[in-house]
């Protein structure tokens, strides 16, 4: 009886795997066609799998490197970002890589980049991928700026990056703090413009002295260590450049998506999401919540318990016997020493030793004696003020001494 209940509450379950893995299976078909149609020429090509809308005015801090709140991504999804670009010589090239795989990021332009290379920033928009914001010249002191310190860093750096762009639209209100060295003045000034201020999930340190194999290294072994995540890259880096391929073909082929992100405006409103799905430290029905007072759940509905305790509840309690009354001597006045002496035993050895001490236990108890005291003085409080007597005591009277003889010298007797 018992195998049978199991197979028929075990058949419905394998059915519900099957049809699961039967719409993965759909699903992946359909959206490897939907790469395929969205990158023609390119029929492995990794692709980008949606667009996230956000708005910056209801999030306007992201990455769970610095901030409490991070993207809304799915696990395995993948949001790829630029910093410090454009220069030519770099920046071409990851427009073609990402180019070949129908990859869309978000470039992080400089202000002095972009007044030296314009057309690299209108490429960046024809080739449709968002543009934001990374100061004018790239300080690596925004976390000690004042506010008259940030303003023509932030605003220069729109100023010229608008200027280079032909529609200004195409421009997003995002920005990322140089070196990551964010402050509160940046913060504040940044909200102030309605600005939403990047930081990033995981880096792969392709700004350092390393080969490109070991970017690539990183930049996976980090994401794999999330699931999903903002990675923060640079397009004016040869190893960038290098790594790259690399790094978009293992995403592929261990089923990474990429999520392209653009702000959201009067026509094209934020994709819903939930307040948690932003959270850094999203919490779950697994993960239990601390509350006060923390108690840990017993059943108690089959515990023998008591209503009231009693002695008899303690065991048997022994009482020790109370302690008979002993008369205690008192300690004064004190007792004549003469008579525990003279009746002390002695010895042949110890008979001269013995006399000795006779002698002076006599001249003792012959030494006079202080009164008993009244039980009136260590009464409290005292009966009278206590006062101490003035004394004067008499010096000892006697012959003046004679002084002494100065001494003769010889020199003084020979003049003689």
């Amino acid at each position: 009886m018992r195998d049978r209940g199991w197979a028929c509450v075990g058949r419905p379950s394998w059915l519900v795997l099957l049809l699961g893995a039967l719409a993965g299976l759909g699903s992946s078909v359909g959206s490897s066609r939907a790469a395929e149609a969205d990158c023609p020429g390119h029929p492995n090509a990794l692709g980008t799998s949606r667009t996230l809308v956000v708005d910056p005015h209801e999030h306007p801090r992201l990455g769970a490197m610095q901030y409490k709140e991070t993207l809304p991504l799915r696990d395995h999804e993948v949001v790829l970002t630029f910093d410090d670009g454009p220069l030519p010589k770099y920046s071409n090239q990851i427009l073609k890589i990402l180019a070949d795989q129908c990859v869309k990021a978000t470039f992080f332009t400089i202000g002095r980049q972009a007044k030296a290379d314009p057309e690299g920033v209108r490429k960046l928009a024809a080739a449709g991928h968002t543009i934001g914001t990374h100061s004018q010249n790239h300080p690596l002191s925004f976390n000690r700026m004042t506010p008259d310190q940030v303003k023509p860093e932030v605003d220069q750096g729109i100023a010229w990056t608008t200027a280079a762009l032909t529609d200004p639209s195409a421009l997003s209100p995002f920005f990322r703090v140089p070196g990551l060295l964010r402050g509160d003045a940046v913060e504040s000034y940044a909200a102030s413009l309605g600005l939403q201020l990047w930081s990033a999930d995981f880096l792969a340190d392709d700004w350092r002295s390393i080969s490109g194999a070991k970017v690539h290294e990183l930049a996976i072994k980090r994401l794999e260590a999330r699931g999903k995540g903002i990675l923060l890259l640079h397009d004016i880096q040869a190893r960038t450049v290098a790594a790259l391929p690399k790094i978009l073909a293992e995403l592929k082929a261990k089923n990474y998506r990429i999520v392209h992100v653009v702000a959201a405006t009067p026509d094209r409103p934020a994709t819903p999401t939930e307040p948690e799905d932003w959270l850094v430290h999203r919490p779950s029905d697994e993960t239990p919540i601390a509350r006060w007072p923390a108690i840990t759940p017993t059943d108690l509905s089959g515990a023998d318990t008591n209503a009231r305790a009693a002695l008899d509840d303690f065991g048997h309690l022994e009482v020790p016997p109370a302690p008979s009354r002993t008369v205690l001597k008192p300690a004064w006045p004190r007792p004549a020493i003469t008579s525990r002496i003279a009746n002390a035993p002695r010895s042949k050895a110890s008979s001269s030793l013995a006399k000795d001490s006779l002698a002076k236990a006599s001249s003792i108890a012959k030494a006079p004696a202080l009164p008993a005291p009244s039980g009136d003085l260590f009464a409290w409080p005292p009966a009278a003020p206590l006062s101490a007597q003035r004394r004067q005591v008499a010096r000892a009277e006697g012959p003046p001494a004679k002084q002494a003889a100065r001494p003769v010298r010889l020199a003084s007797l020979r003049k003689r």
